[in-house]
């Protein structure tokens, strides 16, 4: 019988999101890619250290029960099968429930998340993670960071940015043109109008139904604590607020937490939220935020296309 990936909640990953490899890295620019195959199997049996993604995706595969496997998480590598090896054994090492990849030997693997279902794809790549948002693909680049993981806190805790990640960037435009006075007066007249999807409305509704299962498995045993908690981090504030509201009724999607900051920095409330991933579309947000918590730039969007030109 095939394996039902389109009943599944899948995340793709690459290796350099999922682990630390600075020093492989290196050797590829350095020496080249001869040099690098060399390299990766003299020490193909070093474990590899985790990487900025890893507490995320660890505790997302902890929800699966062996009655229950909901998440799926697959292996996109720029690797051959050969050089990929020492991935693969790190990843057993660590206990993680990872078992299927794609390895496309200097490629960007991006194109082949719809084939496995996926609703995000993680990255340290940001070459491949713009490529594939321009293909209209959703993903993120993972920014460095000085988290240490708390490995007695077993909550999974998520925090988005709304404009350029859940909507699109259609209201940050004019926001961006300076006038935040017609900013106010547009959104409070389209309060109830819900903005068009951002590139990572699917992964954000797809991690509301993983929520809203927990919720459910509460709800049938008391005992058991939901351990999914979201959070959106706005630069919006009031008025326009309303309409951020509007847009999650319209998809039926549930926030733990939401902070209309207006300018405010977002690492002041997210110290205290503590979020094991953030995504936010601008590098200055998330410039403030990486090295305390993992975090994730979406190149989506002006804003974007602007910098990059």
């Amino acid at each position: 019988m095939p394996f039902d990936i389109e009943s599944k909640f899948v995340i793709a990953v690459a290796s350099s999101a999922l682990f630390d490899l600075t020093e492989s890295d290196r050797v590829f620019r350095e020496h080249g890619e001869e040099v690098y195959r060399e390299y990766q199997r003299e020490h193909e049996n070093e474990i590899l250290t985790p990487g900025v993604a890893y507490p995320l995706i660890k505790r997302l595969l902890s929800i699966n029960t062996p009655q229950d496997q909901i998440v799926e998480v697959i292996l996109l590598s720029r690797n051959d099968p050969d050089t990929g090896l020492r991935v693969f054994k790190s990843i057993e090492k660590y206990g993680l429930t990872i078992s299927r990849a794609v390895f496309v030997a200097g490629s960007n693997p991006f194109k082949y998340m719809d084939a496995f279902n996926a609703s995000l794809f993680l990255s340290g790549n940001p070459d491949d993670v713009k490529e594939a948002v321009e293909h209209g693909f959703p993903a993120g680049c993972i920014y460095p960071s000085d988290y240490v993981d708390n490995e007695e806190d077993n909550e999974i805790r998520l925090a988005f940015d709304f404009d350029g990640v859940i909507a699109d960037d259609s209201a940050e435009s004019i926001f961006q043109s300076g006038a935040l006075e017609s900013f106010h007066s547009h959104e409070k007249e389209f309060a109830s109008k819900p903005l068009p999807a951002g590139p990572l409305l699917r992964f954000f509704t797809e991690i509301s139904k993983l929520q809203q299962r927990e919720i459910l498995k509460n709800q049938n045993d008391p005992d058991y604590k939901p351990r999914i908690r979201i959070a959106i981090a706005t630069a919006r504030n009031a008025p326009a607020h309303e309409r951020v509201i509007t847009t999650l009724r319209k998809r039926d999607i549930r926030v733990d937490e939401a902070f209309f900051l207006g300018g405010i920095e977002k690492i002041r409330v997210l110290s205290v939220f503590m979020p094991h991933i953030f995504f936010d579309d601008q590098v200055g947000h998330i410039e403030g935020v990486a090295r305390t918590f993992p975090s994730v730039h979406v190149p989506f969007g002006d804003v974007n296309k602007r910098n990059n030109t």
